[in-house]
Formats: C-alpha cells, structure tokens, sequence
C-alpha cells in the first residue's frame, strides 16, 4: 500500500463525548475513503466525500515542479481537491486508540496514512495542555517553530490558532503542497520539508507531527477572508480587494435588473457574495463548531476543564501611509475618485461586533450560560488584539469614518477615514463584558510578535504570534506611521488603549545597554506558548534560529487566576 500520495495526513476534529472526526485531503475523488481504527485497527468508519468548490492557483502560487497555466496567465485555474470526513463513533472518554485512513483510486489502488492515535473530547473537569499559536502565513519560522513545540512539550490535546492561517485562503498550495516546503498542513503534520539559512549554514525542518493527534480550532483572521471573485484577476488581487456589504448591496440595487431580471434570491446571494468577501475555503476545509447566528465564524466549545469562547474579528488590511496610488486605511487614491466601486473604504470591518450586533449578543448570552460560568477556565480567542505593542493595532477598532470633499458640483476631490478612538468596539462594547464574566486570558494574534498585558480586572492578554515576518514593537523611540493633521491623535508608540506591557518573568530578552525587553518581536528569534491547565498556567519558549541545535528556552510563565 503506497503511503506517500494522499495530499494531507489526517487530522482531528470536533471532538464529542464519545466520538471524534478524521479529516484529510486527496488530488483524486477515488471510489471510497475510511478511517480504520481501534486496538488492532480492527474497526472501520466511512467517509462522506465533498469537492472543494473555490481553490485555484495562479501564476504567483509555488505549485509544481513550475508555474504553468494555460491562456492568460494572469486567470486563476481551478484546482481539483477532495475533501474527506469520516466520523469515529463510539469511543470511550479518556481513551486513546491508534487509526490511519486509507483513500480507493478508480483504478482500485489502495494509499494509506501512518498509524496516529485519536480520541474524544476530554470529560469535564479534565487538565489539557494546548498549544496556542497563530498567523503562520508560509512563514520562515513556522516550521522550526512547531518542530520545537513537538520536542519541547511533546503530544498537545489540542491546537488554537488565533487567526491567519495561510495568506491567500483560495489557493490551494498555501495549504497542501506549496514547493517552497511550509504549507499549513505539512507544518502541523511534520511533513513539512523547510530549508532555513541562518549564520551561514541551511537547516531542514520539518514541523510537528500535532494535529493527527489532538484537534485544532481557529479562528477567523483577516487571510481567511477572500475578497471580490473573478476569473480573470490574480488571486492577490481578489483577495486585496473585498467590498463591504452594504456597498456590494448598493452597486446590486443599481444594477438589479441586469443582474438578476427575474429576481431571483439564489442569484442575489451568490452576486453579493462574488463582490463583497467570504470566508468560503476556510470554512469548507474545516469543521468547527457552529453558533446559531454565527455558524463557523463565532462559537464556543467546553474542552476538559476549559471553555473557549472564539471570536470573529477582524478587518481588511491595508497599508498605512498617505502615498497615493496605493491601497491606504487612511484615504483613497486620486486616480479612483470618481469611481466609487474601485475605492478601498478604509480599514472596513467583516463582521459587526459592537453593542447590539448579532455577533454581541450572542456573546452576551454565552457569558451568561450555565457552561460558561461553570467552566475552571474562561479564555477567549479572536484575531485582532485588544493591546499590544504591535503595528496593527492602530488605527481604533471601528468602522472607519469617510471624510469627502467635493467640489460645488458634486465632484470628489479627496476622500479620508477618520477611526474614532472613543467607538473602539473591542475596548468599548467587548472588554467591559470579559472583565464582568471572569474571563482569565484573552489570547489574539495579527502583529506578529510576542507581548503580554494585565488589565485592572485581572484579564490577561496573550498575543503570541512571532513565527516569522515580525512587524515589530512600538516603544521608546521606534514609532508606528500615524497621520498627521487628521481629527484623531493615533498613538505612535505603546498600547493605544492604556496597558503597560508585562517583560517575560524568566528569561527576556534585553537591549543593548541591558534592560529588559517587554515583547519579542524577532525574526530570527521564534515563540509558542502553551496553556497547561493542570497546572493553571501559560507558559512561553523562545528558540533562536541562528542555532538550529539550541533548545527552546522557558522565557514566560504566568497562571491564570
């Protein structure tokens, strides 16, 4: 039996009390999938086959011995990926057993996996230790960094990822099988195949072999989120350019009865989702738990003796800086002005959060269940940080405010976005209700760096996201870029909502004349972080690249109470 062409090994998800589901990808439909399992792989579960409906590359994916598109080579091509899932039920809580998969060609030909363990959702009340990481990307260091999780710590129950878990979600290298070595699934597999060049010498890495074992939950960042469809711009340019949804229904009012003369819903939908943004390949590549007015993109889970509420916040990137010509969350390009369609519309966000969205409500009734208040420990989980020393978290988390200018006949002259700092969502409507309900930590991602902060409500902030491409710490005399002459005075350096960073208590690292450092914010220096809830704690490693045979070194521990 081959056991080298499935496109992913399995991994797990959604685990129940007595069940749990294997997941895993091939390049072929096949005529049947399964998971064998058991003491002596005795039993047999099939699996539910679906196609992956938006995946493509493009002339920029890493595909392939070469990038070689037929026609224009700017059109994405579809690429032809299934999706296999199979149910394990009746297992016994607190119990591991060994499975591997095994996938049919049409021709009969039988590719199997390794032999990995699974098991159910751990019972209420059981210690977990779960490794928090997030905004892989392909990045440099994701591969060394989850091999040294695997070495360090050994076997995790589970994995959360705050968000960004490729670049651009539709292409379907970024997640299977990108040439340069580090894709999403064979960096949490140890399949991964990386060559790192640090102080003149190359190592290979290979990732952690994690997810074939414990379950992984993610939340939405902004790379999960595709923007406008089209089958003839590149897929970096789809993704750079989502609309908001009430601009995307203002453009369908306008156009309606070219579009859709009979009037017909589906025809509607499917438009507006073409021409704002969606999160469609995240959430067919994974089962997650879904909310009733949220489905994959906010939910809650309890997980032994933790629950995890998960978040969806976050907003499109763009660049911050006036220069014309260039996508700007701060204004629009002279040369667009008079077409409405082509503007960027500042930082917008996907998801409403504030006080009275959907999104809010919700949250306030899970704050309140029985579940929540009963669970040893509270954690929260979302993208965008709620402090941090980080780039990203300026300007506020709000929707952006268009300033316009026109000329007495109603031309535009120049259009700019305000982002009030008193309607930060997060800070405003978010916090307050975390710090009522006892939440202990808060855990987010986006900046690319490690730093930690304590509110007077005793919440904890944990954004430990340095797997590579930092985009530094702002303190002291290294400022972020904020504009001048605008209505808002953005903070250029510290956290812009009022918390002092906390320096890792074992082992920080220090600037020249040797003081402290409160953050991590390297690229050639990786950090991960794990929850032990046996012990009531997180701790954080740091391992520097530049000697590929160091160990990682227990730099943070801090317990949640």
């Amino acid at each position: 039996m081959n056991h080298s062409q499935l496109l992913s090994d399995p991994f797990l998800q959604l685990p129940g009390e007595t069940s749990v589901r294997v997941v895993w990808f091939t390049d072929f439909a096949g005529i049947q999938h399964s998971v064998v399992w058991g003491n002596s792989l005795e039993r047999v579960a099939i699996a539910v086959t679906r196609k992956l409906t938006r995946v493509r590359e493009d002339r920029h994916s890493n595909f392939g011995e070469a990038v070689a598109l037929e026609g224009n080579d700017l059109a994405p091509q579809a690429r032809e990926i299934w999706r296999h899932e199979a149910e394990v039920r009746g297992l016994t809580p607190g119990e591991r057993l060994p499975y591997r998969v095994i996938s049919q060609r049409q021709d009969g030909t039988e590719i199997g996996s390794k032999t990995f363990t699974l098991a159910p959702k751990p019972p209420p009340g059981t210690p977990v230790k779960i490794l928090l990481t997030s905004d892989h990307q392909l990045m440099p260091m994701v591969a060394a960094n989850l091999q040294k999780v695997e070495e360090t710590v050994g076997r995790v129950d589970a994995v959360w990822m705050a968000g960004d878990l490729t670049n651009i979600p539709d292409r379907a290298s970024e997640w299977f099988d990108d040439r340069r070595g580090c894709a999403f699934f064979p960096c949490l597999q140890g399949r991964a195949n990386f060559h790192l060049k640090t102080a003149g010498r190359t190592a290979t890495y290979r990732g952690g072999e994690l997810i074939q074992h414990a379950p992984l939950y993610a939340a939405i960042g902004n790379h999960e989120v595709m923007g406008r469809y089209s089958s003839e711009k590149g897929l970096n340019e789809q993704f750079k350019y989502p609309l908001p949804r009430a601009i995307a229904a203002e453009i369908y009012r306008d156009r309606a009865a070219q579009i859709n003369p009979h009037n017909d819903p589906q025809i509607e939908a499917a438009w507006l989702k073409a021409n704002a943004f969606n999160t469609d390949t995240y959430e067919e590549i994974f089962s997650l738990p879904q909310s009733i007015s949220g489905g994959k993109r906010y939910y809650a889970i309890a997980f032994g003796n933790v629950r995890l509420v998960v978040l969806y916040a976050t907003r499109i990137w763009q660049r911050p800086t006036l220069e014309d010509g260039v996508l700007s969350r701060y204004r629009e390009s002279e040369a667009v002005l008079d077409r409405p369609e082509n503007w960027g519309y500042g930082q917008h966000m996907f998801e409403p959060i504030a006080k009275g969205s959907e999104q809010y409500n919700w949250l306030v009734r899970e704050l309140s269940s029985p579940e929540f208040q009963q669970s040893q420990y509270k954690v929260v989980m979302l993208h965008h940080p709620f402090h941090t020393l980080g780039f990203n978290i300026v300007p506020a988390y709000t929707d952006p405010v268009p300033v316009i200018e026109r000329t007495s006949d109603g031309q535009v002259t120049s259009v700019r976005y305000e982002y009030p700092k008193d309607r930060d969502y997060l800070i405003r409507d978010i916090e307050p209700l975390l710090n009522a309900a006892g939440v202990q930590l808060v855990y987010c991602g986006h900046s690319h760096l490690w730093n930690r902060f304590q509110n007077q409500s005793g919440v904890h902030f944990l954004e430990s996201s340095n797997v590579g491409n930092s985009y530094g710490a702002y303190v002291g005399e290294e400022k972020r870029f904020v504009p001048e002459g605008f209505r808002e005075n953005y903070a250029a350096t510290g956290d812009p909502n009022g918390l002092e960073p906390i320096a890792p208590n074992i082992a920080p690292l220090q600037d020249e004349e040797g003081r402290s450092l409160p953050y991590i914010a390297s690229n050639e220096i990786a950090v991960f972080s794990i929850l032990d809830t046996r012990e009531g704690t997180v701790s954080s490693y740091r391992f520097d690249m530049r000697d590929p045979d160091s160990e990682a070194i227990l730099c943070d521990r801090f317990a949640l109470c």
